[in-house]
């Protein structure tokens, strides 16, 4: 075979000039995911927080875009997986923080058939895992040529087939389970590279480093190697903080020094998340100082976000966990001698925090940054979420969508890149777990300045069945309107059914087996015994309107009613009827024989915050109930009590009740 002089001329400066042309086309830009772990949207000083000292974080704002008005979940997992999906937590099914728990079995129905008749509303079940199938953010960007790493916190599947290696990811730090950080924070972090993870036995990458290590420090290490390794070449960094969630390891030399400051605001205080907070921020600014260094700022994108709203429950003297733990837990000695009995944020202005559909558990900090295509010290108010990021990135890189991959978020790069804005009918975001008036979470969507929650387990025509508030007027969602705007409710609630409809969401629904027991009221009160027997103690007890309101005096923790049940035994279900601005856990004690402290059994519950909620209370005593103490989170605000019902479980057993009306 002979070949021609010029043909072969021609083919070898081809072959040049696409050599050259290669060489000359723009390298696309590296990817950075930081994302941090329970960090509310007032907790760093670019979101206007006069306490916690985040001057990394702050510097960043100040040379990117910051939005706010961004969404999470209000719980982890369902955020992560809506991160990497682009889909909402109803349509990819992970829905609560279930991460760490072992996957379900295929076929599993994660709504039950029936329930136990003291069950309203079947409640669906969250599943645990992230599902192989979903081609993932990383798996796209890995396809299209850029080197992938997870580094942190992943809580999207316990065992191998759900592990980010699997996901799309060519390096990956991380353990199993892992609803908090190895080692408590600190190493040695006891990872062990084979085996079965469950309960304390974690199974991972992660390898201990020198004794003490501070496990924030040590992602940015990770961090920081990735980046040195991958830097001739596209990269997608997905750092997943481990702070600040619990168990709250923290610095004891940054704790110390925020122990004596005091918020400006009057708002926040606790020293031991603004150490927390000091050290995300200086993991952030090491990954910024390496993109510096190294020359890979300008062709970097860096994201900022959290996973969800920040928590306001935990370790406070009405949390009903931190009222199980023994008074020796070394944790909760730590949290007392530091923060005493303040929660670990105050998201204020928002309402509530972490765990709720309101805007302090699903409002969160973002923020964006690309040199030379993101104008730098901008806001914007745009609607946007978690499941924006995926459609968002591929945009901005000049990838397609993936057609195997169906994406309900929508992206926002003409934002991002000031060349137009985001056509968005609407947001949502459903959590049927939680706090609520049903007890079966709810959906809300929002549209404009208008937000709609609707609350499953809640019958129709019931008023604690919708809110409806104007955010742009009310940020505080503190007025309900949803009975003064009735047609914008019908027009919500039809974007809802929408949503729920397309993305095939699994809802709460009524137990058909459901068996309401009417309770035989009790003889009037005479005017002269307004609580009925009931003794009030550590607080002021005022009966008006048929609504006993009580308003505590003493520490937290301390308010209670009591009433001595005669010859009532155990087991018994104490029931209630009540309502809070604020919302906090209690206890009810039974007293047998005068029992003391030490003897006195004790039962927690939750009381949410909001309208008016019915309280159950299984009290599992054998005997005698003696004197019973029931515990309200009163302090510094009123709880309002409807009525109180007590009904021993035998069959025969008559319930006692107390209505309050006064006469």
């Amino acid at each position: 075979m002979t070949t021609h002089p010029m043909l072969l001329t021609a083919a070898l400066w081809s072959l040049v000039g696409g050599a050259l042309q290669a060489a000359d086309a723009p390298r696309k830009p590296n990817v950075i995911v930081f994302l941090v772990d329970d960090m509310g949207w007032m907790d760093c000083g670019a979101y206007g927080s006069t306490y916690y000292e985040t001057p990394r974080i702050d510097r960043f704002a100040v040379q990117a875009m910051r939005f706010t008005n961004a969404y999470a979940q209000p719980l982890c997992s369902p955020t992560r997986a809506s991160l990497l999906t682009g889909k909402y937590s109803a349509r990819h099914g992970i829905t609560s923080a279930t991460g760490h728990l072992p996957p379900q079995p295929a076929g599993h129905p994660f709504l039950p058939a029936t329930a136990g008749p003291n069950r309203p509303t079947l409640v669906p079940e969250s599943k645990n895992f992230m599902e192989p199938a979903e081609y993932t953010l990383a798996e796209a960007l890995r396809n299209a040529g850029y080197r992938t790493a997870h580094i942190g916190k992943w809580h999207l599947g316990l065992t191998r087939p759900h592990w980010p290696e699997q996901q799309g990811f060519d390096v990956a730090f991380h353990c199993h389970p892992d609803p908090g950080p190895p080692g408590g924070y600190f190493s040695p972090y006891d990872v062990k590279p084979e085996g079965e993870p469950r309960g304390k036995s974690r199974v991972g990458t992660i390898t201990d480093g020198p004794p003490g290590e501070y496990v924030v420090d040590r992602l940015a290490a990770e961090a920081v190697k990735f980046i040195e390794a991958s830097r001739d070449q596209p990269f997608f960094l997905n750092l997943w903080n481990y702070g600040v969630h619990g168990p709250w390891g923290h610095k004891v030399a940054y704790t110390q020094r925020f122990a004596s400051k005091k918020d400006p605001r009057g708002v926040q205080g606790n020293p031991i998340m603004a150490s927390m907070l000091q050290s995300v921020d200086e993991c952030f600014g090491r990954v910024l100082d390496t993109l510096d260094r190294l020359g890979l700022a300008e062709n970097t994108i860096v994201v900022f976000n959290s996973d969800n709203g920040g928590n306001t429950h935990s370790n406070t003297a009405e949390d009903g966990k931190a009222l199980k733990r023994k008074p020796d837990d070394p944790l909760l000695l730590d949290w007392r001698k530091w923060a005493g009995s303040q929660p670990p944020t105050v998201n204020a202005p928002l309402r509530d925090g972490k765990g709720t559909l309101y805007e302090g558990g699903t409002r969160v900090p973002l923020i964006w940054s690309w040199p030379g295509h993101i104008r730098p010290g901008t806001t914007s108010d745009a609607v946007v979420g978690h499941v924006d990021l995926y459609p968002t990135l591929l945009d901005l890189l000049d990838l397609p969508r993936p057609a195997q991959q169906k994406l309900d978020g929508v992206s926002y790069a003409a934002v991002l890149k000031g060349t137009g804005r985001l056509d968005r009918q609407a947001f949502f975001n459903y959590f049927p777990h939680g706090r609520s008036p049903g007890r079966a979470g709810g959906v809300w969507v929002r549209s404009g300045d208008w937000k709609l929650i609707r609350w499953f387990g809640v019958p129709p025509g019931d008023g604690n069945l919708y809110e409806l508030y104007d955010l742009r007027e009310d940020l505080g969602e503190t007025k309900n309107l949803a009975t003064t705007e009735p047609a914008r409710v019908r027009e919500l609630d039809v974007l809802i059914d929408g949503f729920l409809a397309d993305t095939g969401a699994i809802y709460p629904r009524p137990n058909p087996a459901y068996q309401p027991q009417a309770a035989k009221p009790r003889a009037k009160p005479t005017p002269a015994d307004p609580l009925e027997g009931w003794k009030a103690r550590q607080c002021d007890a005022v009966v008006k309107g048929g609504v006993l309101t009580v308003t505590g005096r003493g520490k937290p923790g301390a308010v209670f009613l009591g009433h001595a049940m005669g010859k009532l035994e155990g087991p018994a279900v104490l029931r209630f009827r009540a309502r809070t601005s604020t919302g906090g856990g209690g206890r009810v004690e039974s007293r047998p024989n005068n029992a003391d402290d030490a003897t006195a059994r004790s039962f927690v519950f939750d009381l949410p915050f909001g309208d008016w909620r019915e309280v159950s209370v299984e009290l599992a005593v054998s005997g005698p109930l003696g004197v019973i103490r029931l515990y309200l989170p009163a302090t510094g605000r009123p709880v309002e009590v409807d009525w109180i019902e007590l009904r021993g479980k035998a069959a025969h057993a008559k319930a006692q009740r107390w209505e309050f009306t006064g006469q």
